[in-house]
């Protein structure tokens, strides 16, 4: 039997407007095996976002119970905030790799430094890092600072240095959003392929409907009980 990467199971989350509390998610339960790949789609507010920074332990449910890569964690649970952080942690530094829709690179750092950096931190070798960059058409590019390329090139560094960590999951929010189509696609077909060849888990959120159909699944948040 194949053993999942992630399952969630009745997560629930509520934020407040006001006085008013708003649902955003309400009974969700996922399931995802290894080298599949989720497409997480709905309008603009229906919890996408927020459905990948509980996956990552970036937020926390208000209930429900999320098991991946062989940590378990239950808002049931007395354990405390910071032990359970601290799991997190771990799993985001050595084996879930997040790629944020603005890409999240230290200013300070040349691009080749922010995936040196992502690999020393997973305890990976760093070696192949400027390869990484070859591969994704930016390779010229490695000696430079974030503010000195463009946002589709800053967004492949951040995949670059994703897939440096050799991660078992990849949680992916609108790579592609603020990117021109030509760089998009370009953006989109290397993401899919880096996948492939490193057989790891994919979950994706989009407002991009074709994009969604590259993907094995397809969750509609917009759909969801209570939305």
């Amino acid at each position: 039997m194949v053993e999942p990467v992630l399952v969630a199971r009745g997560l629930n989350k509520q934020f407040r407007s006001g006085n008013q509390p708003v649902s955003v998610l309400s009974d969700l339960s996922l399931r995802l095996d290894r080298g599949e790949s989720l497409a997480l789609t709905g309008r603009s507010g229906s919890g996408k976002s927020t459905v990948l920074n509980i996956l990552c332990g970036l937020e926390q449910p208000d209930a429900g119970r999320i098991e991946v890569l062989g940590e378990a964690f239950d808002s049931r649970t007395q354990e405390r905030g910071h032990q359970a952080e601290a799991r997190w942690a771990k799993l985001r530094r050595q084996q879930i790799g997040v790629v944020f829709q603005e890409a999240n690179l230290m200013p300070a750092l040349s691009l080749l430094d922010n995936v040196r950096l992502r690999a020393r931190l997973a305890g990976q070798n760093d070696d192949d890092c400027r390869d990484r960059l070859e591969r994704l058409g930016i390779g010229e590019l490695a000696g430079r600072y974030p503010d000195q390329v463009s946002g589709g090139q800053r967004q492949r560094a951040a995949l670059a240095m994703a897939f440096a960590m050799n991660p078992a999951l990849i949680l992916a929010d609108e790579p592609t959003g603020s990117l021109d189509r030509h760089t998009a696609e370009a953006v989109t077909r290397q993401l899919f392929e880096l996948q492939a060849r490193h057989g790891c888990s994919l979950i994706l959120a989009t407002h991009d409907t074709e994009l969604a159909t590259r993907c094995s699944h397809h969750l509609d948040l917009g759909h969801q009980p209570g939305s």
